[in-house]
């Protein structure tokens, strides 16, 4: 969605990579929480069966399940690490302060895999790193432009060159990746953002296509607008807007319905998807109506 960030942060500093200290401490203090942290992995017993609406197998129990979030320092991804943990989930966070990251860095991502796979296989990976700042086509930064792809999209290949091969070779698994609704069609100010999350969402898609066979999940989360340090910066009315915590609790429903695609909340997002319909000739106007460009 349409955002104001500060033009200094780049990579992951662009979703707020550093944690207060006060929240560091908390979680530090929580002993379940982190790479350091030893438990008896889930067994992996033959999933029962699934109903038709259920593209993916059910994720409730997260007692014992090792976690991998990449981007989770604020906002929606600390929000879902904190309530994985608090499900039970050995929540490994990838950030400034727990497991420095930087996506853009074939092999530290490679590097950080191989040796969080060292301790035992990942049963879900989430993908939530994010970089996003405002640009039309009217004032276009090529560079600002390859930023958004290089962590918005490229990040997000390097994390699934990196932890596929595992999951592959134990038939088991889940990759969820965290694109957004502004993906779903163009919109004013997204010329850098939009594009990428749209591929995300593509990438999602064909990934699911190509692994629900081999006995690995694959979703997309499509959240609407989220209470973050990013959309504090909006200088205008968001609709129905939520908090990082609502919209992590609604990443947990979704896994746990076997869904593929977790988009909320959804009395804003049903009216997004109802414009995805839209021909042309009635969308383009209508934007222009509502956002005022």
């Amino acid at each position: 969605m349409r955002m104001n960030p500060n033009p200094s942060n780049t990579g992951l500093n662009a979703m707020g990579a550093v944690l207060t200290s006060a929240s560091l401490q908390a979680d530090m203090a929580t002993p379940k929480v982190g790479p350091q942290t030893t438990g008896v992995a889930p067994s992996h017993a033959k999933p029962a069966p699934r109903s038709w609406l259920q593209l993916n197998t059910p994720m409730a129990d997260w007692q014992g399940r090792r976690v991998w979030l990449v981007g989770a320092s604020t906002g929606i991804g600390l929000s879902c690490a904190q309530a994985l943990r608090t499900a039970g989930a050995h929540v490994i966070v990838s950030a400034v302060q727990w497991r420095a990251l930087d996506v853009s860095d074939p092999e530290q991502v490679h590097a950080t895999a191989k040796a969080l796979q060292a301790e035992g296989p990942l049963d879900l990976v989430v993908y939530a790193a994010g970089y996003y700042r405002a640009q039309r086509a009217t004032a276009i930064d090529l560079d600002d432009l390859l930023q958004h792809d290089k962590v918005n999209y490229q990040g997000a290949l390097q994390v699934l060159h990196a932890v596929l091969p595992g999951m592959l070779a134990r038939q088991s698994g889940h990759i969820s990746l965290l694109s957004s609704v502004a993906g779903w069609r163009g919109l004013p100010n997204g010329l850098a953002y939009g594009p990428t999350k749209a591929a995300l969402t593509h990438l999602a898609e064909t990934l699911y296509m190509d692994l629900q066979d081999q006995g690995i999940g694959v979703s997309v989360v499509n959240p609407g607008f989220v209470a973050t340090p990013l959309t504090a910066q909006n200088q205008f009315t968001m609709p129905a807007l939520i908090s990082p915590e609502q919209a992590a609790q609604d990443m947990l429903k979704g896994w746990a319905q076997g869904q593929f695609d977790i988009h909320f909340p959804k009395r804003f997002t049903l009216w997004l998807k109802l414009l995805r319909l839209l021909p042309y000739r009635l969308y383009f106007p209508l934007v222009r109506k509502f956002t005022g460009l």
